[in-house]
This record gives C-alpha cells, structure tokens and sequence, in this order.
C-alpha cells in the first residue's frame, strides 16, 4: 500500500510516498480501506516539528473509508461497513488499522470525501460554539479566518444562533464566502496595515465602543494582540490555533488591565477523549449537516501522491473551507457534495 512518510521534521519536500506492508488488525482494531483523508493545520504542526511525534511519521488525524478486516475480538463493525475517524494517526495512507473505539459508522447518505471533510473541523467549531463559549443571541462574536475551515463552521453556527459575527479575512473571494455564512460584518486583515493597532478601532466602532463578547482565534501570533484587545470587559478569547505561529508568553495582568478577561487555548481531543462524547460531538456535526445549519465547503481535493502540494496550498492562506486527499488520483478544484444528512 501507498503511505506518506516523513522521516524527519522538516518542509513539505521532506514528504515521500513510500510502499509499505498491508497492516494487520489486533484486538480491539479494525482495517479499514482508506478512500479520503482530511489535511488540516496540525498536520503541518507535526510535520515541521511545532508540535513533537516520533518519526518516521505518517501525518494525518481523519479519514473515511470501508472496513476490510476484522480484529479479534471485534463485533461492533463487520467487513464493508463504511466508517470515519478522528485523531487516528496515519490517515495518509491508502489502508489504517484504526480502534473500534474511535471509530464512527457513516449512514449511506454521507459519502467518504464530506466525511473526512466535516468531522475533525465540524467538531472543532462545535464544542467551541458550545462547550467553550455558548454561542446566543445576545453576543458579539469575532472570528478569525471566517473563510477557512473551522472558521466557516463557526461563523455559520454562530449566525444560525442570532449571534452577531465579525469576521477577518484575506481576500475579496474570502469575504465574499463569510459574509454568504452570515457574517455581518468582514475586515481583509491583508489590507490593514497595522492590525493589531487598527483591527481593535473597527471592533469599538462596530460594537459602539463595547468591544466583542468572545474571539475564536486559530491565527496564533499575527492575530493574538489584536483578539484581546477587542474583547469587552469580561470577555472571552479562544485560542485554538497557531497558523501564523505560536504566542509569545503573556502576562496574566494583562487580563486584569484590559476588563478581567479570560483565555482558553482548547484542543479537540480533550472534548472527545471518551466514546460518549465522541459519539454526542460527531452526532451534533452530523445534524447541523443534514440541518443545513452547516455546509461543509471543499476549497480543493488532491491525490495521495500530492499531499506535499495539499500542504503548500493549505500554507499558503489561499484555502477556504477544507483540502482533502484521496486516494484515486481527481481532479483538483472539486465542490463538496451535499451530505444529504
């Protein structure tokens, strides 16, 4: 089978496609015959050394495919059973032994692509609308990126809640897609010159000096100042990502000086780190789904032997919504498909 290898944290030419063995399944584990892969940001984390796994390491945390073999032991999945995952290491690749344990049956109605598309960012922005910071009615709400992938979903949830949404962008093509999501207002953060200085001043102007009830913030660095600084007193900034790079240090009293603020940096698998809420957070994804309370958008689909290429797009900021591999060669610049719920 085809499997993308990195042997050492380094750039995306350090990405190889190798053949390996067919894995075997243990107890407990299921194969699964892998038909689309979901790249994300904290692939690249893993791949450049940002975040620390062992190598050789075959990047990649979500995936869709269909059940091929059996573990000892295994009788809540049967062979050809379709089934999606999330934080299983070693999604590039054509064939995953994955743990029944976090592993998600797929109804007939939601294909491979928009399975690998949806969960891991999908839930991501769900616990964050919820478990983080429930999102209503009464709040004002800043999100970052409002055209990428968890930014999206966000800024549909928060705007199918009432909530007022404010969001930054780098394009007219981005703005264009956040406002359709709902947002009220967009900034092209690419054409302010200082936005730590100015994104702050077009938050009070918006918000009548009041600044925004919670900033969702998955920038990092370039973006940081700028979130607290639009947070009204009491306010809430969500730190769920570092594109840009990590934070520096930060003094705690800044909190006190700027209105007694609070500040989270969440991680996914401490929502879903047992089977129930794995089960309650991927249910919740699938019925904003079929609720057309989200709608899951592909910016391009690539073949396995082009995740290198899937890594520079997504670097290069120009992505809206999600990238995926496959793992039959397509043609690049696909839409998503409806999930028909």
């Amino acid at each position: 089978m085809r499997t993308v290898v990195i042997e050492a944290p380094g750039n995306v030419d350090d990405m190889v496609v190798k053949v390996s063995p067919r894995p075997r399944p243990h107890a407990g584990e299921i194969l699964v015959q892998v038909e689309a892969a979901g790249v994300n940001f904290i692939d690249i984390y893993r791949r450049t050394g940002a975040y620390p796994v062992d190598y050789p390491h075959v990047p990649g945390l979500e995936g869709a495919g269909v059940v091929t073999e059996l573990g000892d032991g295994v009788t809540e999945f049967e062979v050809d059973d379709r089934v999606a995952w999330v934080w299983v290491p070693g999604s590039y690749a054509e064939m995953l032994v994955v743990p029944v344990e976090a592993a998600l049956r797929l109804e007939n109605s939601v294909d491979s692509v928009t399975a690998a598309a949806c969960l891991l960012q999908g839930m991501t922005a769900q616990y964050l609308a919820d478990s983080t910071f429930a999102i209503s009615h009464e709040h004002t709400v800043l999100v970052h990126a409002a055209a990428g992938g968890v930014g999206l979903m966000l800024t549909q949830l928060a705007a199918a809640r009432g909530a007022r949404v404010i969001g930054t962008v780098s394009s007219a093509e981005k703005s264009a897609m956040a406002y359709a999501a709902g947002a009220e207002h967009v900034t092209r953060y690419d054409l302010l010159a200082d936005i730590t200085q100015q994104l702050p001043l077009l938050v009070r102007d918006l918000t009548d000096g009041v600044g925004v009830d919670v900033v969702y913030d998955g920038v990092g660095r370039t973006t940081f100042d700028a979130s607290l600084a639009s947070l009204k007193p009491h306010g809430l900034l969500a730190l769920y990502g570092q594109a840009s790079g990590p934070v520096p240090p930060l003094d705690l009293g800044r909190l006190n000086a700027a209105g007694s603020l609070y500040v989270t940096r969440p991680n996914l698998m401490h929502f879903i780190s047992n089977r129930g809420d794995l089960e309650r957070l991927s249910a919740q994804v699938m019925e904003s789904i079929a609720n057309k309370v989200i709608e899951v958008q592909i910016s391009r689909s690539f073949p396995l032997d082009e995740a290198p290429a899937a890594h520079r797009f997504l670097e290069s900021r120009q992505s809206t919504g999600k990238i995926v591999l496959t793992m039959d060669p397509v043609s690049s610049n696909s839409s998503c498909p409806d999930s028909g719920g």
